[in-house]
């Protein structure tokens, strides 16, 4: 749901890592559609990539087990809804404010989420 008066929207959770604008996007994907950011299992933190979390923490990055797929783990940096695993994963723009997600990242979902391997 879309808030007209800023002060009815919710907080946007901090987005940690090398963040080059307010959008989520980092020094490593800056792409028009590389808005979100992904809050990583292992330490319950926001991060736009896998190498910002890789760069900023000195633990391994844990993948979302299926069964956690409801969690709302995904942040659309054009307009800070936050998604389930699962709604993202059957979407290619946000169902809030249709900014389009960049649909390479589904390359790297195996890095985020527990994945069956592509043949």
């Amino acid at each position: 749901m879309l808030h007209d008066d800023p002060a009815e929207r919710p907080a946007r959770p901090r987005v940690y890592g090398a963040t080059v604008d307010d959008n989520t996007r980092c020094e490593h994907y800056a792409g028009p559609a590389d808005i979100v950011a992904i809050k990583f299992r292992c330490c319950d933190r926001f991060y736009p990539c896998f190498q910002c979390h890789a760069d900023a923490e000195s633990h391994p990055a844990a993948q979302w087990a299926p069964a956690e797929w409801s969690e709302r783990a995904i942040l659309c940096g054009a307009c800070g809804q936050t998604l389930t695993i699962e709604a993202y994963r059957s979407v290619s723009a946000c169902p809030a404010c249709g900014s389009p997600f960049n649909d390479g990242c589904r390359l790297h979902a195996h890095l985020y989420f527990q994945v069956p391997p592509t043949r």
